[in-house]
Order: C-alpha cells, then structure tokens, then sequence
C-alpha cells in the first residue's frame, strides 16, 4: 500500500469511527433533516468531507493556470473589488445626482439601470413606453439625455458599467460620444456593456431583432472596441439574468459559459484574433442563498473557462485564459415580508461573491422587492460591502477556503457537471441552435417549477414567509416613488430634440445605418453618426428593426 493509498484508507477508518462513536448517539436524538442541493446532476451535501473526497483534486495556486484560487496570486491585498453599486430611475438628472451621492459615500465604478422602453429600444413619447418612462431604471432616449446623465462624470476617470442588451451598440455609441465631447482619452476609457443578446432569448426576454443579426451587431462591438477602446469590455456575459428566472447554480454556470464560447467562436469566425479581443470579455453571476455551492461555482467558472479557451481554442495567453467577473447579490432571494432582513441576506450573499474572487460586486437593497431603493436602503447596500472589505479579514489572505475537503469536492463536482451540459449543447450545434430549439430555456422552466413546489411543501425554507413567518409584519419601509411627472419631463426634453436637430442629417445617417446592416460592414460608425445627429434610441432601432426584422419566439 503507497501513502496516498494509506492515507485514503486511515481516513476512511477514522470517518467510520467517527459517525459510530460521536455522530450516532447524537443523531439517535435528532430530528432527521432532509439532505438536500440545489444542483443538477451533482450529488447529495455528505455529512463529513475527508481526504478521501478529494483524490486526485489539484488545489493549485492563485495566479496560475487554471486560476481556480482566483486570476492574481495577491488576491484582494493586492486591489480590493470595485464596489459597483447598479443605480438609475426617474429622470437623468435624477439618477446623475444618485451617482455623485454613491461616489462621495465611496463607491469605486458606476452602474447603469435603464428603465424598460430604453431595454427594448423604445422613445419615452411610444405608445408601449406609457407608464414604464423612468421606473425600473433611468429613461434615455437620445444623446441629449445621455449629456445629463453623465454631467460632471468624467469618462476617463471612472469605470461604468451599463445595463443593456438589444439595443446596446446604440448605447456605446453615445458613451463614446459624450465621452469625446469631454476630450477624454479613448486609450484610457474603460469600462463595461452588458450586450449579451443570447441570454436574452433563454431567459430575460428583452431581445428586438432574430438572433444571427443580433449576434452580428455584439461582434460588430468587439470588433470596434478591439480597434478603438482597448480598455473597453464589450461584453458582459450575464448569468445572473438566467439564475433570476429560475436556473440552478450549476445550469447558471452552464448556459453562461457556453454562451461565452459561442461569442469566442463568431469573433473567431469574424477573423478577430483570439487573444486581442477574449480578454476583454467579461462575466456576471449571481451571489444566491447556498454560501458553499456559490463560492464553488465562482472557482469552477474560472477553471472551466481557462481549460475551454487553452484545449478548445488553442491559446496560451494568460489574459485570455483568465475569466474575470461581476457579482450581483440575488434580487429573486429578496422578500416583501420582514425586508428588513434581506439585510443579512445580502451580506450572506455579497461574502460569497468575495470569497469566490469576484473583480467588481453590487449589493442589493433591503427594499428592492417593493421598488426602487432609497438613498438610505442603497447605502446600507454600500456599507455592507466596506464592512466585508475593512472589518471581517477576508481579504487578508487568498481564497482563504481554498483546501476545504468539502469546497474543493464541490467545486469538481460543478467543473464535471457544467462540461456534461456543453456536451449536449454542442450536440445541437451551439448555443445558437440550442435555443432555437429550447434547450436552455426547457432547463430553466423545470428548475424553477420543482423550486417552487419544494417551497410550497416546505422542503425549501424561505425565511418569513414560509418559516418564521408573521401575521402582522413589524417592518415598515419607506418607497421610492416615481410618478408620472418624469414622463412629462422626458417628452419635453425629446420633442426639444427633434425640433433643433439637423433632421436632414439624421436621415441620410439612417439610411448609411441600413447599408451597413444589409453588408458585411460594421455597423458601428454608422450608429456613431446616427447618434451624433441626435437620432433617437427608437429611430436607430426601427432602421435596423427595417433591415433585420423581429424575433418571434417560437412554442416550444
């Protein structure tokens, strides 16, 4: 028998004296609790995790290949997260001023919350814009709301990251227009655009054109941002939207790494090279209530990333190979009973992001499953990530968890299961012909519907309101009210638009638009000069909207 052999079979026998000697006599007198995971295809939580869990696991080093401990080898001592707090409602004028507040509260990058017409390419003054104008995000409709919005803001000296999907090419275009009336260095401009069409169609549903030519204008994007903002993320690749709508930790992980392959692959196919415009992919998960399963999703997606652009797509940079992300606490885990305990659940969440060795996190507020949050619920949002960073010592060490038996079997156990469902995804084609034929979406459906059966049956707790519930809720929130004057304030401010502007033109930059789309060309000079006459978000989409047509999803 080797060492390793022997130390497998001690280990073993230590554990079975254990359960008989300690763990039996207490269990005889505890009530029998249901072992249960949240994950597909991966196995039961055991009781007790030795050696023997972990044969031939590598645990590895932070800063080397395949970066499970994280991309940097000083971790957090080296930089801390960017505490990047998601903000934008009412007006531009009002969310400006919400994002100066964050900045002098300490807040270190910008977030961008677009209201729901700018999410589907829609003016404020659309008949399908009325009583959505500035409620679920800050409303623009033009580059002269994009002026307000970023007043004062200099572009080359904050990181931004905005929230936008169908119509996000027309959106980097007026960040890099204003950004030029502000003589910013092009060189040094960073930061991130969602543009993640593809888990539109799984799971949040805000998509305009069909999918190919949609995925036709996100490469446009790494292609001109590769060329003229080196610094620029083009693409956060958005699993948080697919855990939202129900997926499991492991089907998050999943989906969203394989619609980063897929984005890898038609960059590649565009003739982009690999390890010009890969490195500034970026990622977006979700911080959900199960603290190890999280931490443990985190380190897998970057194993999985650096093996699937090294075996698959043949590079050895590490820049390419390193998988860098955003983290956002769970807004669908956020309760309208008792919210002042989202509070505890936010922080939960938000330390997991941490301890999994997230670049950037957002935590939400106690008060957003009633609405938009307070200055004083987003504050307490942002305070609860300084005392993470200044007070617990978490960011003291790198991947401090790192060795744990149970993590680190855990987080294989993710790793095996996340390249199963990328075998039957490339079984259909890619992520493209998965969709089409409802693959990801089936997935997701059936997750969410078992979830929610296990909570009505109470096998998975929801703290106050299927456990420790009250009949009267002591917790008193005060709500963000938005009404209807800021609709008022925005058609005012668009019809000032259209009357000063060189309608000409706007015309002759539309119709530039149209060639573009209907050619091989890039579309983004032509949404550049679109933008730069002051053509509206909904003019720019119509154009294509004339070349490309709409998605329709199928029955599936």
């Amino acid at each position: 028998m080797n060492s390793i052999e022997a130390k497998q079979s001690r280990s073993a026998a230590e554990t079975s004296r254990w359960e008989s000697e300690t763990l039996a006599p207490v269990l005889e007198r505890t009530p029998e609790r249901k072992e249960s995971f949240e994950g597909v295809s991966l196995e039961p939580v055991e009781r007790l995790y030795t050696e023997a869990d972990v044969e031939g696991i590598e645990v590895g080093f932070p800063g080397e290949y395949p970066y499970k401990r994280g991309i940097h080898p000083t971790g957090y001592r080296g930089k801390l997260w960017t505490m990047r707090q998601f903000a934008g409602f009412s007006s531009p004028e009002e969310t400006n001023r919400r994002f100066k507040y964050l900045m002098s509260q300490g807040q270190t990058g910008l977030s961008v919350a677009y209201d729901l017409p700018a999410l589907m390419g829609l003016d404020a003054d659309s008949p399908l814009s009325e009583g959505e104008v500035g409620k679920c995000g800050v409303a623009v409709s033009s580059l002269a709301d994009f002026e307000v919005l970023f007043d004062g803001i200099p572009l080359d000296g904050v990181t931004v990251s905005q929230t936008i999907n169908a119509p996000a090419p027309i959106f980097l275009a007026m960040y890099l227009v204003v950004a030029e009336k502000q003589k910013a260095d092009f060189s040094r401009i960073s930061g991130t655009l969602q543009n993640d069409i593809l888990k539109e169609y799984i799971a949040q549903k805000e998509w305009i054109y069909p999918i190919k030519p949609a995925m036709k204008l996100v490469i446009d994007t790494f292609e001109y941002t590769t060329k003229h903002v080196p610094k620029y993320n083009p693409i956060s690749i958005s699993g948080y939207h697919i855990r939202e709508a129900g997926a499991t930790a492991l089907q998050e992980l999943a989906f969203t790494l394989r619609d980063g392959v897929e984005y890898v692959q038609y960059g590649v196919d565009r003739g982009l090279d690999l390890d010009q415009f890969v490195p500034r992919l970026s990622f977006f998960f979700n911080a959900h209530n199960d603290f190890f399963e999280e931490i443990a999703k985190y380190r897998a997606a970057r194993v999985i990333w650096a093996r699937t652009m090294r075996e698959r797509f043949g590079s050895t940079n590490p820049r390419t190979m390193q998988l860098r992300f955003h983290t956002q606490t769970a807004g669908v885990s956020l309760t309208v009973q008792q919210p002042l305990i989202n509070i505890a659940r936010v922080a939960i969440q938000a330390l997991a992001g941490v301890l999994g060795g997230t670049q950037s996190l957002h935590t939400d507020s106690y008060d957003e499953a009633h609405a938009l949050p307070t200055d004083e619920a987003a504050l307490i949002a942002l305070r609860t990530q300084q005392i993470i960073a200044e007070e617990t010592g978490v960011a003291n060490t790198v991947d401090p968890l790192g060795g744990s038996y149970f993590l680190e079997s855990l987080t294989e156990k993710m790793i095996d299961g996340c390249f199963d469902y990328f075998e039957k995804i490339d079984g259909f084609g890619g992520m493209v012909e998965a969709i089409e034929a409802g693959f990801p979406q089936r997935e997701i459906q059936e997750s969410a519907y078992q979830y929610q059966k296990a909570v009505e049956r109470g096998d998975q707790t929801i703290v106050g309101v299927n456990k420790f519930a009250m009949d009267e809720d002591p917790s008193k929130v005060e709500i963000l009210q938005i009404d209807e004057s800021v609709r008022d304030h925005q058609l005012e401010r668009l019809a000032r638009v259209r009357s000063t502007r060189d309608n000409g033109a706007v015309a002759i930059a539309l119709d530039k638009l149209k060639l573009a789309a209907r050619s091989d060309d890039n579309t983004m000079p032509a949404i550049i000069e679109a933008v730069s006459a002051y053509a509206t978000v909904e003019e720019i989409c119509v154009a294509l909207r004339d070349v490309y047509g709409i998605y329709e999803e199928p029955a599936f």
